[in-house]
């Protein structure tokens, strides 16, 4: 996933209340990083795959995963935010709830005063 496409997504979640950071697993694999409740995190799109697709983790050992999302190639960003909070982590192998829960008080962005001057200004 591009860097900026991530942090907007990151933005709509945490609009949403949803507990989403930027996840930087190497220097060119950026996604979305999901805080579960049960301290469980999901890992989205890290991997240059063109679906969207996450890995649930748990103190760095893979407890279950969502799938490649059919269609999520051509999401635009509403749909990949939707896709993301309709996510099911119940069961090992994670699915897509019909409707997703109600949103709930939104989340401070990310990085705060200073996200532009860490970022290298590179966001748009």
């Amino acid at each position: 996933m591009d860097e900026n496409r991530a942090l907007r997504v990151v933005d709509a979640l945490r609009q949403r209340g949803i507990r989403a950071h930027l996840a930087r697993e190497d220097v060119y694999q950026i996604g979305v990083r999901v805080v579960l409740h049960d301290g469980r995190e999901a890992v989205w799109d890290t991997d240059d795959t063109a679906g969207l697709e996450a890995q649930v983790m748990r103190d760095g050992i893979l407890v279950g995963f969502v799938p490649s999302i059919e269609g999520s190639e051509s999401f635009d960003l509403n749909q990949t935010v939707d896709a993301i909070a309709r996510a099911d982590y119940d069961q090992p192998i994670g699915r897509e709830r019909l409707t997703a829960p109600p949103p709930s008080a939104p989340l401070t962005p990310e990085g705060g005063v200073f996200r532009r001057f860490l970022g290298g200004f590179r966001e748009r």
